[in-house]
């Protein structure tokens, strides 16, 4: 029997409507109606606030105490979303960052496993690394950091037919024509932690690459006369950027730069979130080095930035406190913009018939009331 969840304000996706019930039915939305049209659908009346898609975050290292990196299991991959979800995720790739080759393949198997159990709210795994540029690290361990071969290549394509898999490398220290490879067996390839030229990131995008990882973040930034990874990001139409909106790894006016310079239908909101965010403690090992949490922001023993506390949540306010958005536009950067980014656009990120009942409820503070995942 169908529900009808009634009683908030509904964004679809596209346009806010009021008076409206969301039909559910399964895993599905069946339809969005005025609630006169209801029928015999089981109402679940919502204390007001407004239902909106659920999010969806393309790079998540961890959270609750939880580390990918740590302990990639299933188990793990299980806490990560759960932790997130309270939050107002629905939609997650969990993140292994750079590390030996045995630790990223039980990450790939465990979260195609973790997919295959039907563990709520798993889209694929992020894999950031290891053919990365060493000059352009951030957190990463030097030790793992090596240039990509065919054996590697092939080896990610295989990662591809278990799962959906987004592959963060540096364009200058990739060949494009093993980008295009990886791209054309589906990998969905994204710059980053790289000193490249803009003709080096160009290169990529032209093979390929879909997006780039936390746009400024341990990049080459925009010069006059050497426009690099950055000015490469801002100047190519096509391609996806993600940002981290907390107030520690971005400028507000540089957030805003990106903003004019970009579609921003192009942008996604990403948390690069670690143990300590969702719930977690205030410090966690990142492969023997201490990371702790002071003030909101993550960072090694030197000072080095090492992800994010940041919850999707807490970055959709913190666009709409600081950058002048409608909510509209917030939304769509933390749900449909990264579906389609994924390629899942048909199915998530709006609220319209046929597509995953995956919604948040949010108060009028933009605080997380509930969420559902294929419709539970």
């Amino acid at each position: 029997m169908a529900i009808a969840l009634r009683g908030a304000r509904i964004f679809t996706g596209e346009t806010f409507l009021d008076g409206h019930a969301v039909l559910v039915e399964g895993a599905r939305i069946v339809d969005v109606v005025p609630v006169e049209r209801t029928g015999h659908a089981r109402p679940i009346v919502l204390d007001g606030g407004l239902l909106a898609p659920g999010f969806i975050d393309v790079q998540v290292n961890g959270g609750g105490g939880a580390l990918l990196n740590a302990d990639p299991s299933v188990a793990t991959v299980r806490t990560i979303a759960t932790s997130h979800r309270r939050f107002g995720t629905v939609g997650l790739l969990p993140t292994i960052i750079t590390d030996a080759p045995q630790v990223i393949a039980r990450a790939v198997d465990s979260v195609s496993r973790a997919m295959a159990e039907g563990v709520p709210g798993i889209l694929g795994i992020h894999i950031e690394g290891p053919f990365l540029d060493v000059l352009r690290k951030g957190a990463h361990a030097a030790r793992f950091i090596r240039e990509m071969d065919e054996a590697d290549a092939d080896q990610i394509a295989g990662f591809a037919a278990l799962c959906p898999v987004m592959l963060t490398l540096a364009p200058n220290r990739v060949r494009p024509a093993l980008v295009q490879r990886l791209t054309q067996a589906g990998v969905l390839v994204s710059l980053g932690h790289s000193d490249a030229t803009y003709a080096e990131a160009r290169q990529a995008l032209d093979a390929g690459a879909r997006s780039v990882t936390h746009l400024y973040n341990a990049m080459s930034q925009m010069t006059g006369r050497e426009p690099g990874l950055v000015g490469a990001a801002l100047a190519h139409a096509e391609s996806y950027v993600g940002i981290i909106a907390d107030g520690h790894h971005v400028h507000v006016a540089a957030l805003k730069v990106a903003l004019t310079a970009k579609s921003p239908s192009r942008i996604m909101l990403i948390t690069d979130a670690m143990p300590t965010a969702a719930g977690g403690p205030d410090s966690f090992e990142l492969q023997g080095r201490t990371v702790k949490r002071s003030m909101g922001r993550l960072s090694l023993a030197d000072g080095t930035l090492a992800g994010s506390d940041l919850t999707m949540d807490t970055a959709v306010r913190y666009c709409i406190e600081n950058l002048g958005l409608e909510l509209a536009e917030v939304l769509r950067m933390a749900s449909l913009n990264p579906a389609s980014f994924l390629r899942r656009a048909d199915e998530l990120g709006r609220i319209a018939p046929g597509y995953l009942a995956s919604m948040v409820l949010l108060g009028e503070d933009l605080q997380v009331k509930a969420t559902w995942i294929d419709g539970q």
